[in-house]
């Protein structure tokens, strides 16, 4: 990656981090009630049965009321495991599942692992980001595991980011690796960029 584009992508994660770090509880309740009324009514117009989805970090949009409720109608939510390897493990979301904190400090469930290739079999990918530009390109954390497993998917179903409004951005700096996504939740709309990924 050259040095320009990664620098670029350091000073954006540091100015959004920061942003998320100053958000006042009241902020984030509010935001976490959006989400859920977003995602909500994004599985309902797809018909989703089967979902991977994260436990969202305090800073991060909340996704954790979506998920418990979720998994309470029935839908299957497949939650992400970091390994050593740069690759996503996957668990099942329960109503009753316990919480660990994983690799880098993220919430992650405990209990029976999934192989990476779990993920291949559901009707919507909803992962986490830092921003989002309108032509799709998301800046995640630096790791890159949600591009290595997008990357690697032979058939991928919709991807939507979850963002604040303000991560919303024109341009997010990219490189080869980077993938796009299909559309962008925020606390305050749902928006549709492309009808598949490929």
């Amino acid at each position: 990656m050259p040095d320009a584009i990664a620098d670029a992508k350091r000073a954006l994660r540091a100015e959004i981090r920061e942003r998320r770090q100053l958000l006042s509880e009241q902020a984030r309740e509010t935001a976490a009630d959006g989400i859920h009324a977003q995602l909500d009514a994004l599985v309902d117009e797809l018909g989703v049965r089967s979902m991977s989805c994260f436990l969202s970090t305090t800073a991060e949009p909340g996704t954790r009321a979506f998920v418990t409720d979720a998994v309470a109608r029935g839908i299957r939510i497949l939650l992400p495991v970091t390994r050593t390897d740069g690759l996503l493990d996957w668990a099942v979301a329960t109503a009753d599942g316990d919480i660990a904190e994983g690799m880098y400090g993220l919430p992650e469930p405990v209990g029976e692992l999934l192989g990476p290739i779990a993920v291949n079999d559901v009707d919507l990918l909803v992962i986490p980001a830092a921003a989002v530009d309108d032509t799709g390109m998301r800046l995640g954390w630096g790791r890159g595991f949600f591009d290595k497993t997008l990357g690697s998917m032979q058939r991928c179903p919709p991807v939507y980011a979850v963002v604040y409004d303000s991560e919303v951005i024109d341009e997010v700096p990219s490189d080869v690796h980077d993938q796009r996504v299909t559309g962008i939740v925020t606390p305050t709309r749902t928006i549709t960029l492309a009808p598949t990924r490929r």
